[in-house]
């Protein structure tokens, strides 16, 4: 069922990205070429690095490139390993998916040292030689955050999911500790989360033992999607669902599934559409294959998503987001006239 529903969903963004992005008359300056991209990833866990891949596969089939994926599974030494072996294959371009700095930026400055180009998504390689695609984290967490105290004012007292050392929930960190500076009867009860597979079962089993100890608990920030599926297990069995509100980041089929189940916790969260930040991810790579310019930090803006919105509009799945959000399904980020688009 799982892997019919993917087919769908990958169908039918495609049409959407090609009916709003096609451009006439581009062909790959690759074709013919056989050049071949790796796909080194920390982050496998949860709906947004899936579709994430489903749109780096869809931009290097465009553009005419043999893509290998390896999936690290948020196993850091791991992904180190990975990357090692795709300098060792020769690949001729390398996307890095998210994990630590301190693990890939040595082995990816060897890279770039062995004439391979790369781009980095959501981790920061620290070298200038390899631009960033970013969401913009810091205007993600202050777009929930702000619709946190519009639904609740400016007295609250918060539980909080973050793991740190991770580039985007790092940036969405700065942006939660200026919000509590601004705001100082906004109050951080409970700071909590792992990385740990399942993701949210484990920070389910964490949430529900800082409920228990924090009854006075009203709102939780949880700025990573598989955060908020945690959370709000733990708000369903606590029986809390109609005193605790949920504030996210990122979106996906069953986040949407669960921001419009009955009397729901999930009100809100703050997204990229996942698959958009995998084609700009393989676009820059592409540009640079190219001999083109691509500036360090590359960021692609977020759209306000909330329960009311999914539900006024009957919003089911992203194949509906894309279709009735307009500001969610396109994107101009990185698409010079050559650029063949899927």
């Amino acid at each position: 069922m799982k892997s019919l529903m993917t087919l769908a969903l990958c169908a039918s963004m495609v049409g959407a990205v090609a009916s709003t992005n096609a451009i006439a008359d581009s062909t790959s300056p690759f074709e013919g070429k056989n050049l071949r991209i790796a796909h080194v990833r920390y982050l496998s866990q949860g709906d947004f690095p899936e579709l994430y891949l489903m749109g780096v596969r869809r931009q290097a089939a465009a553009l005419g490139f043999k893509l290998d994926v390896y999936d690290a599974r948020q196993d850091a030494s791991l992904q180190r390993n990975q990357l090692e072996q795709a300098i060792m294959k020769g690949y001729d371009g390398i996307v890095l998916q998210h994990g630590f700095t301190d693990s890939i930026k040595d082995v990816a400055d060897m890279a770039v040292k062995n004439g391979i180009k790369v781009v980095a998504f959501d981790v920061n390689a620290e070298n200038p030689q390899i631009p960033q695609i970013n969401q913009d984290d810091h205007l993600i967490a202050r777009m929930s955050l702000d619709q946190a105290v519009k639904e609740n004012g400016t007295d609250w007292k918060a539980a909080y999911v973050y793991v740190p050392g991770i580039p985007p929930l790092d940036r969405r960190d700065e942006v939660f500790t200026e919000f509590k500076g601004k705001y100082p009867n906004i109050q951080e009860i409970a700071r909590f989360g792992t990385m740990n597979n399942p993701i949210p079962n484990q920070v389910a089993d964490q949430a529900a033992a800082v409920f228990r100890a924090n009854p006075d608990i009203t709102v939780a920030f949880s700025p990573y999607d598989e955060f908020a599926k945690g959370i709000k297990i733990a708000v369903d069995e606590a029986g809390l669902s109609q005193k605790v509100k949920i504030y996210s980041a990122d979106i996906s089929n069953s986040d949407i599934q669960a921001m419009r189940e009955p009397n729901s916790a999930w009100v809100a969260t703050v997204a990229t559409n996942p698959s958009i930040m995998g084609e700009v991810s393989v676009r820059a790579l592409a540009m640079l294959m190219n001999g083109d310019e691509v500036d360090s930090q590359v960021t692609v803006p977020p759209v306000m998503i909330t329960q009311d919105m999914l539900n006024e509009q009957d919003i089911k799945n992203m194949d509906d987001l894309i279709n009735k959000i307009p500001s969610f399904s396109q994107s101009t980020v990185l698409v010079p006239k050559w650029m063949p688009m899927p």
